[in-house]
């Protein structure tokens, strides 16, 4: 029995070559259970202070968790390192079965440090571990990496998360692929393993993942089934996977258009899930053991682009890289989201990127105003594209100039720029604009990674008609919102621990998952206060990461962009002023246990048991 662990993390060294097996900590497991939790503890402890995220000894982690793995339906895996890009923690989540494999080698986590002399990718065969030669592969595409690594092992199951161009190249929002279409994306965890000269890890294990009870945990897994079956939001998944999103966010007055100027879009439909339904879908497809199936896989059949075979374009990427960029082509913005993925660029950061230089570019504050001989402004799908490669190969000035990400352009174009850089922390915000939804902006302001849409944003309750214990949420409300957001982060960072996928969490009910952890590993959380109580140990956690690599509480904060009236929609004139937001902030460190300046307070660390710093290997 091994009760969905291993308990061992396989650690490598790339500078030395050498790598040995580490058992993981009784109180390691204890206190943070798996995955998110594993990952933000230990790198806490393993990786210097205010260290260079670029640096050899940065610490590079692929971690699972309990139900990594099992029969458990919608469980994923994920990279913590530090990121290049914010200089905040990043954790970063990935579908596929590259997660499960590890688990299958006989693994809880993959660490990594060191940096190699040479390009080179890791052969991980059910424990056996070799550093091989990977000149060849360097330069070329994500895609390109995965169908040469397999002919070159001669097997076509071989589970591969690697790096492109981008990663290579140290772009501070590159991407990790994880077998072609499931990426490790947000705050460069690509270019910390570009960093490492590592261009590939692939993974072949054979080892079963074990449970307590089986016969309680068959019928959790069946209970959890039917509940995603049965649930209204699921079915919407499947049938038209995220870009439904696309006309909700428009109607709501928060879709991002011309670089965040505007809340609503003329052209959404094209690009929502009835323009790619009509363009591009052919079939449904699905992560290792989810009944969701909510990617899309398509093929643009004519046109310009006619032979691109791509995923879903989910409505983050399709927001980003349409709406933002005032495209509505929906067979150009795939275009553009498949050379994301093959040169390995966050699809989020990049749409970001590129609206704020077309927006610079407009106010002729863009020292070169073309790329590939197009003019850099809105609509152009051309100019775009010359970006995403200016980018990813860190060529031309542009290109040279966005690398770094919407902070670091800024700061370098002045302040004037600056007042339309739209990011928090230096990580560039999802496509949710905040002036519609106080939650939302609240959420973004005080993510752990930077503005982000997996940290607790209350979509249902401020836009959807979710009640909130038992009352109706005014959208634009200032105050109320903090207690919403606390309990919507604590339970994501928990569920971060098994290492759930977001959209299971819109079908299963938190006594779901505590009876599939209970009945896997054997361990109780003592009901949804345990779940709160685990999610605010690991929140915290990550806040006095943060601290202590010098983020700055006065980044809670909203990019100026935000104090701009709306000039349309349902929203129209509403913005935050300072005082709104210091009135949000003040009201969540409060509820949060936290001094007036943003730090953990001795109370709350004592309780939550964050009060020591061990563990060494």
């Amino acid at each position: 029995m091994n009760n969905g662990y291993f308990d061992k993390f396989l650690m490598i060294d790339l500078s030395s070559g050498n790598s040995w097996e580490a058992a993981v900590p009784d109180w390691l497991k204890a206190s943070f259970v798996g995955g998110k939790g594993y990952g933000l503890r230990l790198l806490y402890d393993l990786a210097p202070p205010q260290g260079d995220p670029l640096a050899a000894d940065n610490v590079l982690m692929f971690m699972t968790g309990p139900l990594t793995g099992t029969l458990a339906p919608s469980m994923r895996a994920c990279v913590v390192t530090k990121s290049p890009l914010t200089g905040t923690l990043l954790d970063s989540y990935f579908g596929g079965s590259f997660g499960p494999e590890i688990k299958y080698c006989g693994y809880d986590g993959i660490i990594i440090t060191g940096r190699a002399s040479e390009p080179v990718y890791l052969w991980i065969d059910d424990g056996r571990v070799e550093i091989r030669p990977a000149r060849k592969l360097w330069g070329i595409s994500t895609l390109e990496v995965n169908k040469t690594i397999k002919e070159e092992l001669k097997d076509d199951s071989v589970k591969i998360a690697c790096i492109g161009p981008a990663g290579e190249n140290m772009v501070s929002f590159a991407l990790i692929s994880c077998e072609y279409n499931r990426q490790a994306g947000r705050g460069g965890a690509g270019a910390v393993m570009g960093s490492k000269n590592l261009k590939a890890v692939a993974l072949r294990g054979s080892k079963p993942v074990r449970v307590w009870d089986q016969g309680k945990f068959l019928e959790a897994v069946e209970l959890a089934y039917r509940e995603l079956k049965d649930n209204p939001d699921i079915k919407s998944l499947t049938l038209t996977g995220t870009a439904s999103s696309v006309p909700f966010a428009n109607e709501a007055g928060v879709l991002p258009r011309r670089n965040y100027y505007d809340g609503v879009f003329e052209g959404a439909d094209e690009i929502s899930d009835f323009g790619q339904n009509k363009h591009l879908w052919l079939r449904s497809d699905a992560c290792t053991g989810c009944p969701i199936r909510c990617s899309k896989m398509g093929y643009l059949r004519s046109g310009r682009y006619r032979g691109t075979v791509s995923d879903i374009v989910e409505y983050e990427t399709a927001a980003m890289l349409g709406s933002n960029l005032e495209i509505s082509d929906v067979k150009a913005v795939t275009h553009l989201a498949h050379l994301c993925d093959t040169l390995g660029l966050d699809s989020m950061s990049a749409g970001g990127a590129i609206g704020f230089a077309m927006e610079a570019a407009e106010k002729n504050l863009l020292p070169q105003q073309r790329v590939c001989g197009h003019e850099i402004k809105f609509g152009s799908v051309e100019a775009a594209e010359g970006l995403l490669r200016a980018i990813a190969l860190r060529e031309d000035g542009p290109g040279i100039l966005l690398a770094g990400g919407v902070r670091r352009a800024a700061e370098k174009l002045g302040v004037q720029a600056e007042q339309f850089a739209v990011h928090i922390k230096g990580l560039e915000t999802p496509a949710w604009g905040p002036r519609g939804a106080t939650g939302i902006a609240l959420s973004l302001m005080t993510a752990d990674r930077g503005g982000c849409h997996q940290r607790g944003m209350p979509l249902g309750e401020d836009l959807g008609g979710v009640p909130w214990q038992g009352r109706q949420v005014d959208r634009l409300a200032v105050t109320g919102k903090a207690e919403i957001v606390i309990h919507h982060q604590n339970y994501l960072a928990a569920l971060d621990t098994f290492v759930k996928c977001d959209f299971g969490t819109f079908g299963l009910s938190p006594a779901t998952y505590l009876k599939l952890y209970h009945s896997c590993t054997g361990q109780s959380l003592e009901g949804e206060e345990g779940l709160q109580a685990l999610g605010a140990r690991i929140w915290n956690m990550g806040r006095l990461y943060n601290l202590r690599e010098g983020i700055n509480p006065a980044e809670d904060t909203l990019p100026p962009r935000f104090g701009e009236p709306l000039p349309s929609g349902p929203c129209k004139g509403h913005s935050f002023s300072r005082d709104d937001l210091k009135t949000m902030v003040e009201e969540y460190y409060q509820l949060r246990g936290w001094t007036a300046k943003g730090v953990p307070g001795e109370e709350t660390l004592k309780k939550l048991q964050l009060t020591d710093t061990f563990c060494r290997f």
